[in-house]
């Protein structure tokens, strides 16, 4: 084929795929693959909901859940091209309630701290070795996380106080600024609510809720027109349904789409995890990132800043595998890095997997994954719908495939 890729080689990615929904590991998927803006492979397969019997189809409306991160990265640093802030810039400047935030004290064991008891139990707290910023937000360094990655007393606390998913931006922030951080801001890399807190920055900076912000200057003017913080009335029917996994090749529906609260537009804005799209506009997405912050004659954001964005933010160019991950989340460790907004490859050898150095990514709760490869041109977009994402190792999979299928 003329964009590098051999059409036999690529034929084995659907055959993988269809493997996996013909042993019913997944209900459904799609995977679209493209080179220098050109598409040279696509494949759907399975049912979008499968007691209903409806199969999945190119413009099938899905969760992204975590694939929302990159977006709400994108809006933020927009904002950040205006001046509207600096990345070293203490995230208390601009919530002020954060000004006292402490760090839960390892050293000091907690007395009865759990979800069960609630948070009235004593605990110690520290100063944080330095102030939290900007750019550890968006590097999730940070200090702060989910609220169920492991039985840690802040993650009890963070249970507890339901950080997430009920009442709004504002109250998630009064939240946290009554939680310890878990570490120190800068020292370890945790997945959490920090993308969140992005969301919340980018409301109080443009002025504008989240999803209006990223409607206007975001999806609008890349033409994804079913990719927002909830499902448009139009596309209603082109939802997918959800689902949990059970028992290996067994999994049970966990968000019918018909009922499903995804239709409605919430108050809680997710810059974490509450977007839906479609395969072809998340592709558009991706398209801009690898074309350096420009599609079709839109520029969202500038080269130097999108490269800045790629780059390994981590200190001294090191790895995940050597900031302490936590326990959860959506890529693996070793030879992994982290820019600002996705997963950043520093080592494909460390990494055991066919990749390129300046490869990043990320997925989302669903088992959904997208990549962009600047150096090979090569943007991969994976859909299905089967939480959590941790369940089959697709993605590792797909990497093997696709880089297979260049020649």
């Amino acid at each position: 084929m003329g964009n590098g890729f051999s059409a036999d080689r690529l034929a084995r990615i659907g055959r993988h795929i269809d493997r996996y929904v013909e042993e019913g590991k997944f209900p459904g998927a799609m995977c679209l693959v493209s080179r220098g803006g050109e598409e040279a492979f696509f494949h759907v397969c399975g049912l979008r909901d499968v007691e209903r019997e409806r199969p999945y189809e190119r413009d099938t409306v899905v969760r992204l859940y975590s694939m929302t991160k990159p977006v709400a990265s994108v809006a933020l640093m927009m904002l950040y091209e205006e001046g509207r802030f600096q990345l070293d810039d203490p995230v208390s400047k601009y919530i002020e309630s954060w000004a006292d935030l402490e760090v839960y004290d390892h050293t000091v064991e907690a007395r009865g701290v759990s979800a069960a008891a609630g948070v009235e139990e004593r605990y110690v707290t520290v100063k944080p070795d330095s102030a939290m910023t900007i750019k550890h937000l968006l590097t999730h360094t940070s200090g702060l996380s989910y609220g169920f990655a492991g039985d840690h007393p802040v993650e009890a606390m963070y249970a507890h106080a339901k950080v997430t998913g009920t009442g709004t931006l504002n109250d998630m922030v009064d939240k946290l600024a009554g939680i310890p951080l878990k570490f120190s801001p800068g020292t370890k890399w945790n997945y959490g609510v920090s993308t969140d807190v992005c969301g919340y920055l980018v409301e109080q900076f443009s002025g504008q809720a989240l999803d209006e912000f990223v409607a206007e200057r975001i999806t609008g003017p890349l033409n994804m027109t079913d990719s927002g913080f909830h499902v448009r009335a139009e596309a209603a029917d082109r939802f997918a349904a959800c689902y949990n996994y059970v028992a290996p090749s067994t999994y049970r529906l966990q968000d019918d789409p018909e009922g499903s609260r995804y239709h409605r537009r919430p108050a809680f804005f997710s810059g974490g995890g509450g977007m839906v799209g479609t395969i072809d506009d998340y592709h558009r997405f991706a398209r801009m990132l690898v074309a350096k912050g420009e599609l079709d004659s839109e520029r969202l954001l500038g080269r130097k800043t999108v490269e800045y964005m790629a780059s390994n933010h981590l200190p001294g160019n090191c790895d995940l595998a050597a900031m302490g991950q936590a326990t959860f989340t959506e890529t693996s460790y070793e030879g992994i890095g982290f820019g600002l907004g996705f997963s950043v490859v520093v080592d494909p050898a460390a990494a055991n997997v066919l990749d390129s150095p300046g490869e990043f990514a990320w997925g989302g709760a669903a088992s959904t994954y997208f990549w962009v490869d600047p150096q090979e041109e090569v943007i991969v977009v994976f859909l299905t719908q089967l939480l959590p994402s941790s369940t089959y190792p697709i993605r590792r999979e797909l990497k093997t495939l696709v880089y297979q299928a260049l020649v």
